[in-house]
């Protein structure tokens, strides 16, 4: 079984974060939740290891909400 690896590991991280604003760009707020939903699928599909997945969800759920 995999572990989640949560230490940086994005190849040219301030460019995919670009990217990933740009994505954004000129969405509602109601798109932007809807290509990041299917983005995280995507992602979740791409890992596919589901014990993976699970500590993911979990360490997600621990971040501070503003």
């Amino acid at each position: 079984m995999a572990a989640l690896n949560t230490k940086a590991n994005i190849e040219a991280p301030d460019e995919f974060y670009a990217e990933l604003l740009s994505v954004h760009e000129g969405r509602s707020k109601a798109e932007s939740d809807a290509l990041n939903a299917r983005l995280i699928l995507l992602l979740a599909n791409h890992i596919g290891d589901r014990a993976v997945l699970s500590e993911a969800l979990a360490a997600a759920a621990l971040e501070k909400q503003d």
